[in-house]
């Protein structure tokens, strides 16, 4: 039963947590002028000044052509600190609450994508909370290749109702202006590819000259072509580059001009082309189950391989150290007691007890609807080692009263009577500390929360059930061991008997 509760679990890393913050996230198509990002800004300023929230906004930062990660004129990001916790009592006013209305009021949005977005639980690790998978071009198939098969796993997680926004870390391709040149009518008109480069980014993206000094501090001076002449496409004509007899020698005799689509930026991780995928799982589903599932779609894909990045990686990592960590902790207890007792059996009988405490841990997180990250691994720690405490206290007194002389039944249930009192005062003792921590409030609640849950879970199951089970393993277990003792005895006395 333990076992089956553990696995159905969903998984996690870390809770999200209410730090006080929240951002919006916009993105216009590739090509989008300025001017229609700052149209968006406006809007979701409007939002966040005059919307239903706005008494749960205390200050904001919006920014048109920048934010975290991929920066163009057709994206844009707004960074909202929340009002006081006191302020915004109930859980229709957490940050959680907060960020789903956002998308809601954000959907009917055509012309750009919209994501309200929570920070991460870790700064440092990602740009918000939920998964950071890398598709990864393993395979060596081509740009263009490796493209579509992007477009084909976006395609398939945005439609998922166990995904939610899913996006890419890069903007999307952009029209490029591609200029070729004949480097052999360059060397005949008496150019170089420098004279001509040179010219070409002075011209259309501007370039340093010099300084001089206005009112005494000292600024920089850029050259550049005025905006009427390098505006369309086919303004390059108009530029001349001076060759080395003196003459200028228009661009239209050397070079074409032509459109193309080409990536924003081109990304490489674990040495091979990869594209950055940001999302969530949606309500109800947990980090474990959406990095499940985008790796589930991702292996639909052929051709390309997934790897986990920022707090994903470390996901991962923990999820699979969590059984070593539990196998070490067991076999750390058990050395300790045998050391304690000189004995194998009664370390066995307080083991035995372990998963009385673990039972009731995980089915108060199931009941609470938690997940299995790393504050419910601590809490299940705690209550293996309070579990432990309980069955020590009894067996430690059963063990001196059969020294005594008395039988193992006999003994397994004077202690029971004697530790009856200490073992109830130090349970509910420690259940009502932290007790505290399993109905908090307020920034970090989540994670205290399901450490209080845990444990007090645990420690109820292993309180109540330790009373009876306790006495009962301890008699197994000992009466098991002098059987199985008496029986190799025997044994050996029949073997050398026969052989005599």
């Amino acid at each position: 039963m333990l076992a089956i509760m553990f696995v159905r679990l969903p998984t996690g890393f870390l809770p999200t947590e209410d730090q006080g913050a929240m951002q919006i996230q916009f993105r216009l198509p590739a090509g989008a002028t300025l001017e229609r990002t700052k149209e968006m800004q406006l809007a979701v300023e409007d939002y966040v000044m005059h919307g239903p929230d706005r008494s749960n906004f205390k200050t904001y930062f919006i920014v048109a052509g920048g934010g975290q990660g991929a920066t163009g004129q057709n994206a844009g990001q707004s960074f909202i600190n929340l009002a006081p916790f006191e302020d915004r009592a109930g859980k229709e006013n957490n940050a959680d609450s907060l960020v789903q209305r956002a998308r809601s009021a954000f959907t009917g949005y055509r012309d750009a994508q919209i994501f309200a977005l929570i920070p991460p639980a870790i700064r440092g690790l990602g740009q918000s909370g939920g998964f950071n998978l890398q598709l990864q071009n393993t395979s060596g198939m081509s740009q263009e290749k490796f493209e579509e098969a992007r477009d084909k796993l976006l395609q398939m997680a945005s439609s998922d109702s166990e995904l939610q926004q899913v996006r890419l870390a890069e903007l999307p391709d952009v029209s490029t202006l591609k200029v070729s040149m004949n480097q052999e009518r360059i060397s005949a008109l008496g150019l170089s590819t420098a004279d001509v480069n040179s010219t070409l980014s002075a011209a259309w993206g501007g370039r340093y000259v010099n300084d001089f000094i206005d009112r005494g501090r000292v600024k920089r001076v850029y050259v550049q072509g005025d905006a009427p002449y390098r505006s369309a496409p086919a303004d390059i004509d108009r530029w001349f580059v001076r060759n080395n007899q003196g003459n200028m020698v228009p661009f239209s005799s050397f070079a074409r001009t032509a459109w193309a689509t080409n990536p924003t930026s081109l990304s490489r991780f674990n040495g091979y082309s990869s594209f950055e995928f940001q999302g969530q799982g949606a309500e109800g589903t947990s980090s474990g189950e959406a990095m499940a599932k985008i790796e589930q779609l991702a292996s639909q894909v052929p051709g390309v391989s997934v790897a986990w990045a920022g707090q994903s990686y470390q996901e991962r990592l923990a999820s699979g150290q969590a059984p070593v960590l539990y196998a070490i902790s067991l076999i750390v207890i058990f050395l300790c007691l045998a050391a304690l007792y000189e004995s194998w059996s009664i370390p066995l009988a307080v083991m035995l007890v372990v998963p009385l405490g673990l039972v009731g841990a995980i089915l108060a997180v199931t009941l609470r609807g938690l997940q299995n990250d790393v504050f419910l691994q601590i809490g299940l720690l705690t209550t293996m080692g309070l579990t432990a405490k309980n069955a020590i206290l009894m067996n430690e007194f059963a063990e001196r009263a059969e020294r005594g002389g008395m039988k193992v039944i006999e003994a397994a249930i004077e202690a029971a009577k004697i530790r009856l009192r200490p073992i109830l005062m130090t349970s509910f003792a420690f259940i009502f500390g932290v007790f505290p921590l399993a109905v908090s409030t307020g920034p970090g609640a989540n994670g205290r929360i399901a450490i209080g849950t845990a444990v007090i879970g645990g420690m109820l199951t292993a309180t109540i059930l330790a009373i009876f089970y306790v006495p009962l393993f301890y008699v197994l277990v000992r009466r098991g061991v002098r059987d199985g003792v008496r029986l190799v005895i025997e044994h050996f006395r029949h073997r050398r008997e026969a052989r005599a």
